[in-house]
């Protein structure tokens, strides 16, 4: 064999290598090349698909003004426990993405850059894979800003134009009430065409029925996704903190509407949670919000599915 021969056949050994080697996919690309954004996280529910979307953070320090608790030392306290900083109470934000069949499934929209968030949900939702034109149906779970901001840009626009958007009819009520107290008017104009309000625990998709959560606002609603036998409960703010809501349950939270019946929904949640096999997803816990209520001594633990991400 001449050299020139040599030469060919050690370059075809070296491209068989390469094309063979664990850190290169079909097309010679690195693996890395494909790595997952930080900003969602990939999960099932049974047979279907959903990820968290991470919005932005709220963040508020643990002072009478800010906290909606009003013991602050007692949160202080029960934050230092668990290992995190008593001075700020840290609310993830994270909308659900749920494709059902035909439908993808937006549950809540986040804050909009609105609360000192990153407005982060449109560049999460496409690393996804989705764009906000293929959005079929928004969930609401209540009208507050941090859950409803996402649903107009900076523009006024609708960001999720061919969505309908679905929303208790309490809610809904409420939300046109009190629209100009809350500086909501303009969104209300932009998004009232595409709103299909429903009753209070009306099978909303085919795998996504309505839970009334009573206490938070007239007509907070939560979300159970069904499919074989696996279960989540999107619990929108019926809790804020996986330490305090879970731990004091019976804490007064002041941005509840009626404290009575924001108490008895979250005692009710964790005696559920904790007893049935029922994965919760929470927008305002550590991200990606998904895990399960345990108990524990004489009262409840959240155990996220997996380690909290930035």
């Amino acid at each position: 064999m001449n050299a020139h021969a040599r030469l060919a056949v050690a370059a075809m050994i070296l491209a068989s290598l390469a094309a063979c080697s664990p850190g290169a996919d079909k097309a010679g690309a690195p693996a890395s090349a494909a790595a997952q954004s930080p900003d969602i996280h990939a999960f099932r529910i049974g047979a279907l698909e959903a990820t968290s979307l991470k919005d932005g953070d709220i963040v508020l320090q643990n002072v009478g003004d800010q906290s909606p608790w009003s013991d602050t030392a007692g949160v202080r306290a029960a934050l230092v426990a668990a290992g995190l900083s008593g001075e700020s109470i840290v609310l993830s934000v994270q909308p659900l993405l749920v494709r059902d069949g035909e439908r993808v499934v937006l549950i809540d929209t986040g804050a909009g850059g609105r609360m000192g968030t990153r407005n982060k949900l449109v560049s999460s939702l496409r690393s996804a894979g989705v764009d906000p034109t293929q959005v079929t149906d928004v969930l609401i779970s209540h009208a507050h800003g941090d859950h409803i901001g996402g649903l107009v840009g900076s523009d006024g626009s609708l960001t999720f134009p061919r969505a309908v958007v679905h929303i208790s009819a309490p809610e809904w009520e409420s939300l046109k009430a009190g629209a100009a107290q809350a500086g909501e008017v303009a969104l209300l104009t932009a998004v009232s065409p595409r709103v299909r309000p429903f009753a209070p625990g009306a099978q909303v998709t085919p795998s996504i029925k309505a839970v009334a959560l009573d206490g938070h606002t007239p007509g907070h609603t939560g979300y159970e996704i069904a499919s074989g036998t696996d279960r989540l409960l999107y619990i929108g703010d019926a809790m804020h903190s996986a330490v305090i809501s879970v731990q004091r349950p019976e804490w007064v939270n002041v941005w509840d509407t009626d404290s009575a019946a924001g108490v008895a929904t979250r005692q009710e949640l964790l005696e559920r949670g904790a007893s049935q096999p029922l994965k919760i997803y929470s927008p305002h816990f550590p991200f990606p919000g998904l895990g399960r209520f345990q108990r524990r001594d004489d009262g409840f633990v959240w155990v996220p599915e997996t380690a909290a991400q930035p």
